[in-house]
Formats: C-alpha cells, sequence, structure tokens
C-alpha cells in the first residue's frame, strides 16, 4: 500500500466457495501484522455454494471508521471470470482503478469485453493452482497477484498468515505448494 494514499478499497467479486473471504481474510491479517489497519467482511445473497458473493476490503495507516460497503473501490478481484458476463464488475471503478481477473485471456482482451480501459491484470489463478498445487484454488494464487500490484502489505507477510491459519490443517507440504503458488503469482508481472 503506497505510503501516501491512507485507505485503499478492495472488492472481490467471486462465487460461493472459491475463497474470496478467506483471501480477505488472509490479506487483513498480513497487513494488521505490519501495523495497519483493516476491515474485512463479506456481502451474501442467498447463501450457496456456486452462487455470486462479494467481499469488501479496507487497508489503512489510520483507523477505518466507516462500515459501509465499498462503492468506489481502489481495486476489484474477480476470482471467476465467468462473472464478467452476469455482473456489473466495473460499476463505479475510477480510471485510475486496478482489475485484477483470474482467467487466461489476456489484459487486452478482457479491456475490449469490458470496455474498462483502466489498469487490468490477468492472472490463470486456476491454471497455476492446479499445476502448482493440485487443486483449484484460485483465492490463493491471487493472494500474490494482488499484494505485486496493491501492496496491501509484504509477501512475507501473508505467507506466514497462511502458514499460521493453514498449516495443520493442510499438511507442511500441500502448505508449502500453496506458498509457491503465491509466490508464482507475485513474480510473474
Amino acid at each position: 500500500m503506497d505510503k501516501v494514499k491512507n485507505l485503499l478499497e478492495i472488492t472481490f467479486f467471486a462465487r460461493g466457495g472459491q475463497g474470496a473471504k478467506t483471501a480477505a481474510e488472509i490479506l487483513a491479517q498480513g497487513a494488521v501484522s505490519e501495523g495497519k489497519f483493516v476491515q474485512a467482511f463479506p456481502s451474501f445473497g442467498p447463501e450457496r455454494s456456486g452462487a455470486p458473493i462479494q467481499t469488501f476490503l479496507r487497508v489503512s495507516n489510520r483507523e477505518v471508521r466507516t462500515h459501509e460497503p465499498v462503492l468506489n473501490p481502489d481495486v476489484v478481484v474477480v476470482l471467476d471470470d465467468t462473472l464478467l458476463k452476469t455482473e456489473n464488475i466495473t460499476r463505479n471503478l475510477k480510471k485510475d482503478a486496478i482489475l485484477i481477473v483470474n482467467s487466461v485471456k489476456t489484459a487486452e482482451e478482457l479491456s475490449r469485453q469490458l470496455k474498462f480501459f483502466g489498469k487490468i491484470h490477468a492472472v490463470d489463478a486456476d491454471g497455476i493452482s492446479l499445476k502448482i498445487i493440485g487443486q483449484l484454488r484460485p483465492n490463493t494464487v491471487i493472494l500474490g497477484k494482488i499484494i505485486r500490484i496493491a501492496r496491501v502489505a509484504k509477501l512475507e507477510s501473508i505467507q506466514k498468515e497462511f502458514r499460521k491459519i493453514f498449516a495443520k490443517k493442510l499438511g507442511k507440504e500441500i502448505c508449502a505448494r500453496n506458498m509457491e503458488a503465491i509466490k508464482k503469482a507475485y513474480d510473474n508481472p
């Protein structure tokens, strides 16, 4: 997060079960470990797997006092590119906003499809997660891209928080693969 910017607002678009809420919480915990103030919360409709959801994250160098949904995000993260056809992803996006999309399409293709000509970053999070983790975990992979682009927290902080939450649950080998997948997305511009 830019030291000059006092508040960074992120909206995640995903489907229930894809881990957007978990990704936001890991980012939030990583930012807190670095002394930042955060707020992370989901917005659900019918709570069922596969239903479109939104999750919101605010990161600041100062206390976050507002509790409203994020209306004009600085960053939009899309975990499922099929949502580009059904959700108004670019609504209220400023020209300097950043769009991070889990897609095999290029940024240029996504720009034309969405008629959004701001900063778009495409990452094949599904492909990376299947190749490295062996499971479909786009939320884990996309963490690397978010912290590279939006600078919410440092890579080490995110990996530390991921380990803290999932090491016992997943085991050392799977946890190590997740660390590798996060770093892969982080390292690819």
